[in-house]
Order: structure tokens, then C-alpha cells, then sequence
């Protein structure tokens, strides 16, 4: 692809890669430094970058370094899990309302105009604050250390469709009035194979380009959570409440919110430049003007 022989797609790439890389890397890093990233050791408190501790300890003595690869698995999870799971209900939305049209068109994207229109933050906000113990779920369930990054996929998931339904939506349109498609209606296919087999596979390129958009988008939106103290919550780190820890010390260890925002900034601003450079690849009318 041409789009990625230029530096700044290059280099979002590169960065995503090697991010991954280490986040999966993180037990090994960890065995070979010899620490334990959850380990407490008040006597070592804001200790500075060493062999030991590449980028020093924080408040209560924990490699700092560890801490952010394993607060950047948490993350780069989240981005990735919930932006493919909203990219499967979008694809499945826009699919289904494109292929039969109609009031059921109609029906189905007035629902996604009415989620397009809430206030996304501040809902993400009101769910995450949610009381799970009042919705009758098991208590072995709430009190989970995994049920924050659950919820947190879900909740991040059921808002973060609607960009794949309306695109899925207009591709499907088209698609659906092409002679491989009209064919295999003559031929007896039914709806559920057409749009599997015919419509969806040749609908992938605004699914792929709005998911790695979505990755991004989500990745913030956790941190933001997190930060408020609503979205991961210890003793599971991401990048979000490492920030929001680092802010009660922040005059005595600025950096300890410094490296956090870094891979935030870095990594959102990756995937979007990854997705632009994915909307140009799969554009032949972006390709042929350059």
C-alpha cells in the first residue's frame, strides 16, 4: 500500500507495533529486571531511573516502567476489544438496514441518529457510575478486580457502533443493486447469505478504516474514566488511573504523569493516522489524484 510508505503512516505504525510488542512483553521484561509490578516497597519510594528501575519507582515504590506496560495491555485491550465489538453490531446494523431498506431502514437509523445525538462522554460518565450491586448481578461478580475493564468494553461498545452502521448502511446500498448480488438473489440465495457472503465481504474497507478510528477514540475515552476514577480500577493499572494517581503527586514526581499522557498522546494519535492512511489505501479516487 502506497499510503504507508510515507513517514508519518510509517511511523504510526511503527509505534503501534512496537507498543503491542511490548505490552505482550511485559512478563518477560518483568522476569528479566527482576521485579514485580505490583510489588509495594515504601523504602523505595520515588526512586530515580537506575538499572534496576528504568524509569524510577512511584508513590508507594513500584517499577514505574512494568507498571506502564501493564497498564498499556489494560488499555490497548479495551481499544481493541470494544472497537470490534462495536464494529460487528454496526457492520450487522447497517447491513441488515441497507439490504431491506424501507421502514425498517428508516426505523433502525433513527436509532442510530438518536445515539449519534447523546452526549457521549457525559453517558459514559452516568453508566461507568453505575451501582452494579443494584442491577442484581452476583456479588462475586461485582466485586471482580476484572469487572471495571467488563464493563468499561461494554459500555464503550454499545455507543461506538453507530460510525460502522451509516457506513456499512451506504455501502450496502450500493452493493446490493450489483449483478453478483442481484444474481445470487435470482439464483434462490436467501438475505442472510447475501449479506454474509456477498454484501459484507466487499463492505470490509469502511468497517476496517472505522474501526482503527474507533481504537483510538476508545482508548481515550478510557483514560478519561479512569482518570475520574470511573473507569479501571486497581489493583488493575492502565494508563488512565496511572494518570489519575499521579495527579495527587504531582509536584513531587511530575513524571509520573508525564509517561502515562505520553503513550496516550502516542497511541491515539497513531491509530488516527493509521486510519486515514487505511481510508486512502482502500479510496481508488484518493490514489488516483496523488
Amino acid at each position: 500500500m502506497n499510503a504507508f510508505r510515507r513517514p508519518l503512516p510509517l511511523a504510526a505504525l511503527i509505534v503501534l507495533a512496537a507498543l503491542a510488542a511490548l505490552a505482550l512483553g511485559a512478563p518477560l521484561i518483568a522476569a528479566a529486571l527482576g521485579q514485580d509490578p505490583t510489588a509495594a516497597d515504601l523504602l523505595q519510594r520515588y526512586q530515580p531511573p537506575s538499572a534496576a528501575h528504568p524509569l524510577g519507582t512511584d508513590e508507594i515504590g513500584r517499577d514505574v516502567l512494568l507498571r506502564l506496560l501493564y497498564g498499556g495491555r489494560i488499555s490497548l485491550l479495551v481499544g481493541l476489544t470494544a472497537a470490534l465489538i462495536a464494529a460487528v453490531i454496526g457492520a450487522a446494523i447497517g447491513v441488515v438496514a441497507g439490504y431491506f431498506g424501507g421502514r425498517f431502514d428508516a426505523l433502525l437509523m433513527r436509532v442510530t441518529d438518536g445515539v449519534i445525538a447523546l452526549p457521549i462522554l457525559p453517558l459514559l460518565i452516568v453508566l461507568a457510575a453505575v451501582d452494579l450491586s443494584k442491577l442484581g448481578l452476583p456479588a462475586d461478580i461485582v466485586q471482580s478486580e476484572t469487572v471495571s475493564l467488563y464493563r468499561i468494553v461494554a459500555i464503550t461498545a454499545l455507543v461506538g457502533w453507530t460510525t460502522v452502521a451509516r457506513l456499512v448502511r451506504g455501502a450496502t446500498l450500493a452493493l446490493r443493486a450489483r449483478e453478483f448480488v442481484r444474481a445470487a438473489v435470482a439464483l434462490g440465495a436467501r438475505p442472510l447469505r447475501v449479506m454474509v457472503v456477498h454484501i459484507l465481504p466487499n463492505a470490509m474497507s469502511p468497517i476496517v478504516v472505522a474501526t482503527a478510528l474507533a481504537v483510538g477514540q476508545i482508548i481515550l475515552f478510557e483514560s478519561v474514566l479512569s482518570f475520574l476514577g470511573l473507569g479501571i480500577q486497581p489493583p488493575l493499572p492502565s494508563w488512565g488511573n496511572m494518570l489519575s494517581n499521579a495527579q495527587e503527586v504531582i509536584w513531587a514526581a511530575p513524571m509520573l504523569a508525564v509517561y502515562p499522557g505520553l503513550l496516550i498522546l502516542f497511541t491515539v494519535a497513531a491509530c488516527n493516522l493509521l486510519g486515514d492512511a487505511l481510508q486512502e489505501a482502500f479510496d481508488p479516487r484518493r490514489t488516483m489524484k496523488r
